[in-house]
C-alpha cells in the first residue's frame, strides 16, 4: 500500500501520538503512587507501564518534532483514530499486567470502556478492588472525556462529519470577540471540565462518599462515563443525596461545555444560542415522567420510589453515563423500550455523552417536516433553521449519511454479536450500549445486575470495535477504509 505521506502529513500525525502517549506515560504515576502508599505491589506495574509508555512516545515525538505541523484533513481523520487506538493499547497495560491476571482481551476491553467513557466492565469484586487500580479506571473515564469533548468541537467540524460543521464557528464565540485559536478553545473547554469535576467531587464528599470514592464518582459522572468503586454502582451507597448530586452532574456533562463558558460571560442569552440544551432537557422530563407513572400504574411501585428511581437509571442512560441504582430491567417489556430509545438519543454536541446526539434529531425531524410541507405545495419556499442558523442541504445530507451509517452499523454488530450465541435483546442493546458509550445493556447478562465478561472473545473485540467506532462518528473511520484515501 502506497501512503502519500504529503498529503496526510503522516510525520505529524505521529509526532501528535507521540505526545499524546507521553501524557499517558506521566498520568500513569498518579495510580501508582496511590498503590504505592496503600503497600500495594500494582505500583510497579504502574511505573513500569509509565516508563514502556513515555519511553514508546518520546521516541516518536523526537523523531518528528521539526516536521511541518500543518494538519491536512486526511490528516484529521488518521490522527483522530490513530491516536484513540494509540492511547487504549498503551493505557491497558497496567491491567493487562496487574495482579487482576487479565487477559489481553479483557484489559483492551476494559480500557477501551474507560476511554471511550462507555463504562462497560468485565471486572468484579471492586469493593475489594487495589484503590490504585480503580483509580486508573476513573481515570482513563476522565481522560476520555476531556477528548471527546476536545475532538467534538475542535476536529470533527473541521472533518464535517456527520454535521458537527454546525458548530465550527460557534464553539469558539464564547465572547464578543472571536477566539480564532484553537489552543484557546481547548483551554476555555478543560478549565470548564475540570471545575465540573471539583464541584462534582465536593458535593459528593458533602452528600457522604469517601474522599476516594468521591473523586472516582466524580471523575466517572462529569465524564459521563459509568465505572464505579462498587459492585452494586450507586445503588451500593443507599443515599438519596448522592444520587441527586450524581443526577446534576450527569446532565451537566451532557450539556456542551462551552455552554458554561456563555453562560459566565453572557448569562442573558446563553441559553437561547445553543437549540439542543432546551429539548435535551424537555425529553429528558418527558421519559422520567413515563417511566415513573409506568411504574406506578402497571408494576405497584409507591409514587416517590417510582420517581427516584425512574429519574437515576433515566438520567444514567439518556446521558449515557452507565450507573444503576436497581434491576430496572425486571420493570417489564415497555420500561425496557424506552431505555433503549433513550440508549440511540444521547446529550448534546461539544458535551462528553454519546449516541445519535440531540441536534441531529433536531435537524432530521425538522427536515421530515419540511418534506411534508412540500407535499402540500411544491412551489413553496421552505428553509430549514438551526436557531439562528439556516441548515443547507449539504448539512442535512451529512445528517442523514450518519443516522444510516448508525442505524447500519448497530444492525450489522448486532447480527454479528447474535453469530457469538448472544441472544437477540443482549446483542442489540450491547452494541447499542457500546456505540452510544451508556456502560449497561438489557437482559440478564449484560443489564444492570451483571456484567460483559461471560462474553466470549469473540464478542468482546466486536463490543470493542462498536465503542470505537461510536466515539469517533463513524465517519472518521470508515473513511480510512476507501482506496481513495491512500491514494496520490
Amino acid at each position: 500500500m502506497n501512503i502519500n505521506t504529503d498529503a496526510l502529513n503522516l510525520q505529524s500525525v505521529l509526532f501528535v501520538v507521540g505526545i499524546l502517549l507521553q501524557i499517558l506515560g506521566v498520568v500513569m504515576l498518579i495510580p501508582g503512587a496511590v498503590d504505592a502508599m496503600d503497600n500495594n505491589p500494582d505500583w510497579l506495574v504502574f511505573v513500569q507501564s509509565a516508563m514502556a509508555t513515555f519511553f514508546f512516545g518520546s521516541i516518536l515525538a523526537l523523531s518528528f518534532r521539526g516536521v511541518d505541523r500543518h494538519l491536512t484533513q486526511r490528516s484529521g481523520y488518521l490522527i483522530t483514530v490513530l491516536s484513540w487506538l494509540a492511547v487504549c493499547a498503551f493505557g491497558a497495560l497496567p491491567l493487562w499486567f496487574s495482579s487482576l491476571n487479565l487477559s489481553l482481551t479483557n484489559a483492551f476491553f476494559e480500557t477501551m470502556s474507560g476511554l471511550t467513557t462507555t463504562g462497560a466492565t468485565v471486572l468484579s469484586g471492586l469493593d475489594a478492588m487495589a484503590p490504585g487500580l480503580l483509580l486508573w479506571r476513573s481515570l482513563l473515564h476522565w481522560i476520555g472525556g476531556a477528548g471527546i469533548v476536545l475532538t467534538a468541537i475542535i476536529m470533527l467540524p473541521m472533518l464535517r462529519i456527520g454535521g458537527m460543521q454546525l458548530f465550527r464557528t460557534e464553539s469558539s464565540d464564547i465572547s464578543d470577540k472571536a477566539m480564532p485559536k484553537v489552543y484557546q478553545i481547548a483551554i476555555v473547554t478543560v478549565i470548564v471540565y475540570l471545575a465540573l469535576t471539583m464541584l462534582c467531587t465536593a458535593a459528593l464528599y458533602i452528600a457522604g462518599m469517601t474522599g476516594f470514592d468521591a473523586v472516582n464518582h466524580a471523575m466517572a459522572t462529569v465524564a459521563t462515563g459509568g465505572f464505579s468503586t462498587k459492585d452494586a454502582s450507586i445503588g451500593y451507597f443507599k443515599s438519596l443525596p448522592i444520587e441527586l448530586v450524581i443526577v446534576f452532574f450527569m446532565v451537566a456533562g451532557s450539556l456542551p461545555l462551552v455552554f458554561y463558558a456563555r453562560l459566565a460571560l453572557q448569562w442573558k442569552h446563553a441559553p437561547a444560542m445553543d437549540p439542543q440544551i432546551k429539548v435535551f432537557l424537555i425529553i429528558w422530563v418527558t421519559l422520567i415522567s413515563i417511566l415513573t407513572f409506568w411504574q406506578v400504574l402497571a408494576n405497584k411501585a409507591p409514587f416517590l420510589t417510582a420517581l427516584r428511581q425512574s429519574t437515576f437509571n433515566l438520567t444514567s442512560i439518556l446521558t449515557d453515563t452507565g450507573f444503576s441504582t436497581t434491576d430496572y430491567s425486571a420493570w417489564g417489556s415497555f420500561a425496557q423500550g424506552i431505555f433503549f430509545i433513550s440508549l440511540l438519543i444521547g446529550g448534546c454536541a461539544g458535551s462528553t455523552a454519546g449516541a445519535v446526539k440531540i441536534f441531529r434529531w433536531q435537524i432530521l425531524f425538522g427536515s421530515m417536516r419540511l418534506q411534508l410541507l412540500r407535499m402540500l405545495s411544491q412551489h413553496r419556499v421552505l428553509v430549514l433553521h438551526y436557531g439562528l442558523r439556516i441548515v443547507d442541504s449539504e448539512m442535512t445530507s451529512s445528517v442523514r449519511n450518519f443516522l444510516f451509517m448508525y442505524i447500519s452499523t448497530l444492525a450489522v454488530m448486532s447480527v454479528l454479536l447474535m453469530a457469538t450465541g448472544l441472544d437477540p435483546l443482549s446483542s442489540a442493546s450491547s452494541v447499542a450500549m457500546a456505540m452510544a458509550g451508556a456502560g449497561i445493556g438489557l437482559g440478564p447478562i449484560v443489564g444492570p445486575v451483571g456484567n460483559f465478561e461471560p462474553l466470549t472473545d469473540a464478542a468482546k473485540w466486536i463490543l470493542i470495535l462498536s465503542m470505537l467506532l461510536g466515539r469517533l462518528e463513524l465517519s472518521s473511520i470508515y473513511v480510512l477504509l476507501l482506496r481513495d484515501f491512500w491514494r496520490h
